[in-house]
């Protein structure tokens, strides 16, 4: 690996553990129909969450599109469940984007502070690229000001989601850095590794095991930013 001189970080999942979050959007789930006061809305909130999903998956295949992504996800979608788009916008909005957010500081991973003061004492660049929308994550996580870059797959810039390269090579440009220079720090070997092995960019994951050689792109997985510090503390 070259000298590191800027690090990409993914945000669901890498700077947060999902799992715990999945516990307390489930919790919020089931008062939905009281809330709601209809079990019949409660199930459409529901289904239209699950093809908004289900769409941006398979939006990554297209790789970059002629149309606006951001305006696209929401048509295609609410076409596929039978829904006005700017009312599935309104939902994917308020579900996906907003709820979460109280919650994100208790699902923070351990260790991301150390890493980032790590970082900086080094003075290596910083950024966030994500498929999803980021700078309200990174308020309620209180890393706003510790990041450069925060960059989202739908921004006009980028207009693709991962693993096209073209977001990690976005990042690249901004910082003036080559994609050997930059690591990318992600948790899903498909979608974070492989976009970042299309760009030319090392990539290590974390939910692994410290030191585990994976078989396919992603190279090294380590299990928290604490083990991870220790393995690039060379290469900073």
């Amino acid at each position: 690996m070259r000298p590191i001189r800027g690090v990409l970080f993914d945000v669901d999942g890498t700077l947060y553990h999902e799992r715990p979050l999945r516990y307390f959007m489930r919790l919020e789930f089931c008062s939905l129909p009281l809330r709601e006061r209809s079990c019949r809305s409660a199930y459409e909130i529901w289904c239209a969450l699950q093809h908004f999903r289900r769409v941006r998956e398979g939006l990554r295949c297209f790789g970059e599109l002629d149309s606006r992504l951001e305006a696209f996800q929401y048509i295609e979608a609410a076409r596929q469940a039978g829904e006005d788009p700017a009312r599935m916008e309104a939902i994917v909005t308020e579900w996906i984007y907003q709820r979460p957010l109280k919650y994100l500081k208790l699902c923070k991973r351990r260790g991301l502070d150390t890493f980032l003061n790590f970082l900086e004492k080094r003075s290596v660049k910083t950024g966030v690229f994500s498929d999803y929308p980021v700078v309200d994550k990174l308020q309620a996580l209180g890393l706003a000001d510790q990041m450069s870059l925060a960059l989202c797959s739908v921004d006009p810039g980028i207009n693709a989601f991962k693993p096209h390269p073209k977001g990690f090579l976005h990042a690249c440009r901004l910082w003036e850095l080559s994609p050997a220079e930059v690591l990318y720090i992600g948790d899903r070997p498909d979608v974070d590794a492989t976009g970042a092995a299309n760009a030319g960019m090392p990539c290590i994951l974390l939910g692994g095991t410290h030191g585990m050689r994976n078989t396919n792109e992603s190279g090294w997985s380590f299990s928290s930013f604490k083990r991870l510090q220790h393995a690039i503390s060379m290469y900073c």
